[in-house]
């Protein structure tokens, strides 16, 4: 199919129109500051959350709790109270109640004051309205307070405007602002509906014709303004279509770009290095470990970058097979980089490479191997001698293999011969960090991304989008199982004095436990500290998940459970007499590392600790963890920080702690991750209950989602067959210079930073 039409007419202007211009200053405001849409263009892509059916009611069971709502319900009775009160001490002050219904469930309104009489006068039993307000609870009811509120007139009423408003049988309800209710944006919206006309088609003519698909025009008429369901589904399957091809286009760009770049084969010696080292292992690697590894030497030996990702369970042997690709490159004569997100994490990385390396890690010393190389460590917070030394090391080509944090990014950091990067815990990066580092390089270096978060195929397909992926799902021989338990510490106090009874039996047999808090504790604890999963930058902040608190969960006001607090309670309290130590990131970096070292050497029986744990840290022995406020953190974090227990012979126990009530979403995801040790399905379950925008990181890229219809997970079909058309699209026509219309769908979906941020790899 030729997918490169003639050339397109320019787009149409009309649709950049800045939306003061239209809908006046006011409105304008409100949507640019609390939904970020200032264009025509951006309101004509504000779509309806969902539909209501004139004549059909909402469902008032299922509001969730604190937030805000738009319900179409009918008045089934009024009453108006006075009282008496600070302001009224007469009994002059009035309180009116209203209760809608939906035919079955009820729902309390409540207006105070002056608010009383325009209610008063129009909400009369059997009036049927649009309420907009949050959902609260008062006497165990469900309510709203001051809701703003649109009376919905039948055809025969003069109202003329909410009846062109409101004509079709379907009223759309928009993602909406306690300061702008649905129907207002309904309103703006019938004022710019006809410049939909002026929208220039991004799909090209063939793929649309070939697919079925409506034109734009038509699609944005039928989402905003349907007559039926069938309009909506057709508008829906348009607009998906949009939103994937014109991702992939981006992504498919950046892969040809990318292409065309030169780079050094790194190709390693028959017997050089990585041969010595492989002779050595006291194991033999898995199948998975093998077919990972020849992807990985397959991609260096070619003339453009690898942009690869490794993505594998818990400890199935990530930092295995990038030690063997990093010493490939040492043996072709190359350095090696890998960047970590914390100082705990790169000291332990370099701990657990010199330990496997041996004597081939001391290259240049007394003792080290013939083949050696050296192996160095630089962050932030070393000694000014021993980083003076690391980074000699490193322009002289002396170091092979450097570990570090963001340290290595610095102007000051130059390399000999830079020629592989391995990132860690990609989604802990900025794309910017990442290509300051391989910028060090003569010529692009090759680059290989791990993630221990296991990612389904369509998120890796739209999230790291220009990499090839490697999966490594086989575990080593003799891991053990781990078995996990939510323990309702508000519902049954004495499940939680079970587990640290629990962690007593651990320690007399032997083992060692962890105890994970939420947060440090100390006075300035910081909520924008990375360590702590309610940060709001914190991709994995579980209050990102759609699932909405109850504002009776107690839980929930509290500060969450803190390292120093527990510490200090379980060292006076049901450990004492065991060897408890503290863990977190504000510690001395010299501090940090001897406290791992004693726990490694088991020389301390448990380890509280923030989540500074969470990835990378190997110590057999310990068998059980504690996670207290488990529901504080992200559904993906709780099973990183599980995979810390389980790594030896001894079967794990991971015990999650909650307040959350039993019907709780907080406690239901906890069941989820007690119920299976599937990364691949948790993260399923995860995606699912977070919005599309948090699944591309848009936590991390500061810009609004560019996905509005179209869900990674659902939609997996479409993404695959939008990937291909795209590939397709950009080999022919790589500027598409023949595609105005596409390239302004780009331009709104990325500006350039946008663009190097969701390649992200």
């Amino acid at each position: 199919m030729d997918l490169v039409p003639a050339l397109e007419e320019p787009p149409n202007r009309t649709l950049d129109q800045p939306l003061k211009s239209v809908l006046g200053p006011a409105t304008a405001k409100v949507m640019a500051e609390h939904l970020g849409l200032h264009s025509v263009g951006d309101l004509l892509h504000h779509y309806p959350r969902r539909y209501e059916e004139r004549g059909q009611l909402t469902h008032l069971a299922d509001l969730p709790m604190d937030e805000h709502v738009t319900v179409v319900a009918q008045v089934a009775d009024a009453r108006l109270h006075s009282f008496a009160s600070a302001k009224a001490p007469r009994g002059k002050g009035q309180r009116l109640e209203v209760t809608i219904t939906d035919g079955s469930g009820r729902l309390q309104l409540v207006f105070f004051g002056h608010g009383v009489h325009k209610p008063h006068k129009e909400l009369l039993p059997g009036t049927r309205a649009m309420f907009a307000g949050k959902v609260s609870v008062f006497n165990r009811r469900l309510q709203l307070a001051h809701p703003a509120y649109e009376l919905l007139h039948g055809a025969d009423d003069d109202a003329a405007e909410t009846v062109e408003t409101w004509a079709g049988a379907l009223i759309p309800i928009y993602p909406a602002t306690a300061k702008l209710e649905s129907w207002k944006i309904g309103k703006a919206l019938q004022t710019v509906l006809p410049s939909a006309q002026d929208a220039v088609d991004p799909l090209p003519g063939p793929l649309r014709a070939g697919r079925g698909l409506v034109p734009l025009p038509e699609a944005l008429l039928k989402i905003h303004r349907p007559h039926t369901k069938a309009d909506i589904a057709d508008a829906r399957a348009r607009l998906k279509w949009d939103e994937a091809f014109v991702l992939q286009v981006a992504l498919a760009r950046r892969r040809h770009a990318e292409s065309l770049l030169p780079a050094v084969p790194r190709r390693p010696a028959p017997d050089g290095l990585l041969a010595v080292f492989d002779e050595r292992l006291p194991f033999t690697l898995t199948d998975g470990q093998r077919k990972v590894s020849k992807e990985i030497f397959d991609d260096l030996a070619t003339e453009h970058p690898m942009h690869r990702l490794l993505q594998g369970e818990v400890g199935s042997g990530k930092t295995l097979v990038a030690l063997r690709a990093m010493l490939a490159v040492v043996d072709a004569g190359g350095q090696a980089a890998m960047l970590a997100p914390t100082e705990v994490l790169a000291q332990q990385h370099h701990r657990s490479i010199v330990e496997m390396m041996g004597e081939l890690a001391e290259g240049g010393m007394l003792g080290g191997a013939d083949d050696a190389t050296k192996v160095v460590l630089l962050t932030g917070s070393m000694g000014a001698a021993a980083r003076r030394q690391a980074l000699l090391d490193l322009v002289t080509g002396e170091a092979g293999i450097v570990i570090g944090t963001h340290a290595l990014i610095e102007d000051k950091v130059q390399f000999h011969d830079l020629g592989l990067v391995v990132v860690d815990e990609q989604h802990r990066f900025g794309v910017e960090q990442r290509d300051a580092l391989r910028g060090k390089g003569k010529q692009p270096p090759h680059l290989l991304v791990m993630t221990a978060t296991p990612i389904p195929r369509t998120v890796a397909m739209t999230v790291f989008g220009d990499l090839e992926t490697s999966v490594l799902d086989q575990l080593p021989a003799g891991r053990s199982p781990i078995a996990s338990h939510v323990v309702p510490a508000a519902d049954k106090p004495h499940f939680l004095a079970r587990a640290w009874e629990r962690v007593r039996e651990e320690v007399e047999g032997g083992h060692q436990a962890y105890v994970v808090c939420p947060r440090i504790g100390d006075e300035d604890d910081d909520p924008k500290n990375p360590e702590n999963p309610e940060n709001p930058e914190n991709p994995e902040n579980p209050k990102k998940a759609s699932a909405a608190k109850s504002p009776e969960d107690e839980a929930e006001k509290r500060p969450p459970l803190a390292v120093l607090d527990i510490a200090d309670r379980l060292g006076r309290g049901p450990l004492r007499g065991l060897k408890v130590e503290i863990l977190h990131g504000r510690m001395p970096p010299d501090d940090k590392d001897a406290v791992m070292r004693r726990f490694a050497a088991g020389e301390t029986d448990v380890l509280v600790a923030t989540t500074v744990i969470e990835v990378g840290v190997n110590v057999p022995n310990a068998t059980a963890m504690v996670i207290m406020d488990a529901d504080r953190f992200g559904v993906s974090q709780l099973h990183q920080l599980r995979g810390r227990v389980g790594r030896g012979s001894a079967p794990g126990l991971c015990l999650l702690v909650t307040e959350m009530p039993e019907a709780s979403a907080a406690r239901q995801r906890l069941n989820a991750v007690a119920a299976t040790l599937d990364g691949f399905e948790l993260s399923r379950i995860d995606l699912e209950q977070r919005r599309e925008g948090d699944v591309l990181g848009q936590a991390q890229s500061g810009a609004r989602t560019s996905l509005r219809v179209l869900a990674v997970i659902e939609d997996e079909e479409i993404i695959a067959e939008a990937r291909e058309e795209a590939v397709a699209v950009v080999a022919a026509d790589p500027g598409l210079d023949r595609m105005p219309g596409l390239r302004t769908a780009l331009d709104a979906l990325v500006d350039d930073e946008r663009e190097q941020y969701l390649e992200k790899g």
